[in-house]
């Protein structure tokens, strides 16, 4: 770093990354990505030098709300922010987000597993229906061997109070836990994911019509969780991380 060569050869190398991602990586991801390519950085350096070239990750914007009151059942708070967990399908959480394309709204509904941060399954549709939830448990349930039991948290949404969602869980023996009413820090780890989707592509891109953007919540699912490297996990994404436990 302390020749104008070795700084236009790092310069480029964060540019080559954050063109990579879209400008979805702020300095430290850039920094785990260039140590994993050979090169010892500290973070504060990229930090500078992405200043410097302007280059900077993006704000993160609101999400939708499901609550309708109380409809149905609600269940204990199980989780009380818990979000470690020492083992694949041990803690999963759920929500739903809302997007809008012109006058069309497309709505999501994934599973994320707490001990990688890997989203499991997920269903989409262009109306908050129960169906949507309930295909997305099927997915969800397809990943766990007989077994696993995992915690499942969400928040008061209505569809996570319905009968027939507490009766899903238990078929397959799965344990309800939902956030305090008003309480999002309950489910900080869902909330985190639907901002950096939201930042990192939804706000990237245009979108002509609801198929296009449904296609390209796939590759940026697919992105997350094979390729985005993953801060709590110093570096790997959420599949590698998992894969190479199961090695180790």
């Amino acid at each position: 770093m302390d020749s104008g060569d070795d700084r236009a050869d790092v310069k480029a190398r964060i540019q080559a990354i954050y063109d990579r991602h879209k400008g979805r990586y702020g300095y430290r991801r850039i920094t785990l990505a260039l140590r994993q390519a050979g090169l010892i950085i500290n973070h504060k350096a990229v930090q500078r030098l992405m200043a410097c070239m302007g280059l900077k990750s993006l704000v993160r914007p609101k999400k939708y709300r499901s609550y309708r009151g109380v409809v149905g059942t609600i269940a204990a708070n199980a989780l009380r922010r818990q979000f470690h967990a020492e083992r694949p399908n041990e803690k999963w959480v759920t929500d739903v987000t809302e997007f809008k394309i012109g006058g069309q709204k497309l709505y999501l509904s994934p599973v994320m597993d707490l001990y990688n941060g890997e989203i499991v399954a997920y269903q989409t549709s262009p109306q908050p229906r129960f169906a949507m939830v309930r295909s997305m448990l099927e997915k969800a349930f397809r990943r766990l061997a007989p077994s696993d039991t995992p915690l499942l948290h969400s928040d008061q949404g209505w569809q996570y109070q319905q009968t027939i969602y507490r009766q899903l869980l238990a078929s397959r023996s799965l344990t309800q836990s939902m956030s305090r009413k008003g309480n999002c820090l309950d489910n900080a780890a869902m909330e985190s994911f639907f901002g950096t989707l939201k930042a990192e592509f939804f706000h990237l891109n245009h979108f002509a019509t609801v198929d296009e953007l449904k296609r390209g919540l796939d590759r940026y699912i697919h992105y997350y969780n094979h390729h985005r490297i993953k801060l709590k996990l110093k570096g790997p994404s959420p599949v590698k991380y998992r894969t190479q436990a199961l090695v180790a």
